[in-house]
């Protein structure tokens, strides 16, 4: 059995020599089998198989050595159970693996491998769900003050808040500004798709910069749009009506629909202008790769049937 790993690989090696640009293949083989590894184990990992997941290596591990130590009964006996492992496998990880086949036949199979949307998709659904709570706030007329960062970060802002890092989600910022909760006073701030923080204490621009009948959450909008490139999208608890700061200037009285193409202009189109087009040119660069190391290599096999 060892000489013929040996002669593998050794004819392996002698074919990589001879056509060394397979040598690309092998590496993106690899790459992907430990890429499909890394997050099969992810799944198992989070789930009540991953002790099984340590003993079978574990047995794996007993099988070799009381092979390499001549330790024939145990040997034996390791052996025939891992004969068997396959449909142990199967009957244990039973669940696990319905789940992974469910997820195949479905649209959810890109989260299987961690594959979500990209930036600019869930950046815009962000939005979406951010517009829903504004109006929703509104309606009741329920004060809020929901800070969007864009590419200056606001750290500082941020850790004068409690820290959330949560998903985005209409549910949840309203509940954060019922009055009278915990985290009502101050500001949300959504950073990096997820909502980082709350009741985050924000600075306030001078009494100049702005009308005289708004109040604090007006300043504190415009005074983050300012430092920063931060948006702010503010709601008034007298009037119920929507503003939103940029740029140190502030919209006014802005409807839903309003609302979501002023942050869709400006927090999506503006940053990821050419998405599709940079996602068609990796996908054609790509493809380009592999047709130059496809004729490439149909030339290595015509000059070698030459020189035979």
């Amino acid at each position: 059995m060892i000489n013929n790993i040996k002669e593998n690989i050794i004819a392996n090696i002698e074919i990589y020599q001879q056509y060394p640009l397979k040598i690309i293949t092998l590496i993106v083989d690899i790459a992907i089998v430990i890429f499909v590894a890394y997050h099969i184990l992810k799944i198992f990992k989070e789930s009540r198989a991953w002790q099984l997941i340590k003993g079978i290596a574990l047995l794996i591990i007993a099988t070799w050595l009381s092979d390499l130590l001549n330790l024939h009964i145990l040997n034996y006996i390791l052996s025939a159970v891992m004969n068997w492992g396959v449909i142990l496998l199967i009957i244990i990880f039973q669940p696990e693996i319905r789940r992974a086949l469910e997820q195949l036949g479905t649209n959810k199979f890109t989260k299987l491998f961690g594959m979500d949307k990209d930036i600019a998709t869930k950046t815009k659904e962000d939005i979406y769900k951010v517009a829903i709570a504004a109006t929703e706030l509104a309606k009741n007329r329920i004060g809020a003050l929901i800070v969007i960062e864009r590419d200056i970060q606001i750290k500082d802002i941020i850790s004068t808040g409690v820290e959330l890092n949560s998903e985005v989600s209409p549910q949840l910022l309203v509940n954060i500004f019922v009055p009278n909760t915990p985290l009502h006073d101050g500001a949300v701030v959504i950073s990096g798709n997820k909502i980082v923080a709350a009741a985050c204490m924000l600075p306030l621009a001078s009494d100049s910069d702005i009308a005289k009948e708004l109040g604090t959450r007006h300043r504190a909008a415009i005074g983050i749009s300012k430092e920063s490139d931060s948006i702010a999208v503010v709601v008034s608890e007298e009037t119920g009506k929507i503003s939103v700061a940029k740029d140190g200037t502030l919209i006014a009285d802005v409807r839903e629909d309003v609302l979501k193409k002023i942050l869709i202009s400006n927090i999506v189109t503006k940053r990821f202008p050419e998405k599709e087009d940079e996602q068609k040119n990796v996908f054609n660069s790509i493809k380009e790769f592999f047709v130059s190391i496809k004729n490439k290599q149909g030339k290595q096999v015509k000059n070698n049937n030459d020189n035979n």
